[in-house]
């Protein structure tokens, strides 16, 4: 008899694998609706273009600097 424990299937994606995330920069959202790795690479892609202030965030966060921006 052994006691191994199965692992729990499970059905329910990572965050980092829903299109969730999005490339932002100094000045304005490059890209959102994307899953973490497509983010990374739209990130390399710009970095190699010289866009300056990237980062990857979620599309929440985009969203909330978006209008921040607005009202400026």
């Amino acid at each position: 008899m052994t006691n191994e424990i199965e692992p729990a299937e499970t059905t329910e994606k990572s965050e980092l694998e829903m299109p969730i995330w999005s490339v932002i920069t100094f000045d304005d959202i490059a890209a959102s609706n994307l899953t973490y790795a497509d983010a990374a690479e739209k990130l390399e892609k710009l970095k190699a273009e010289k866009v300056s202030g990237l980062c990857v965030v979620t599309d929440e966060t985009a969203a909330r600097m978006a209008k921040s921006e607005e009202k400026k």
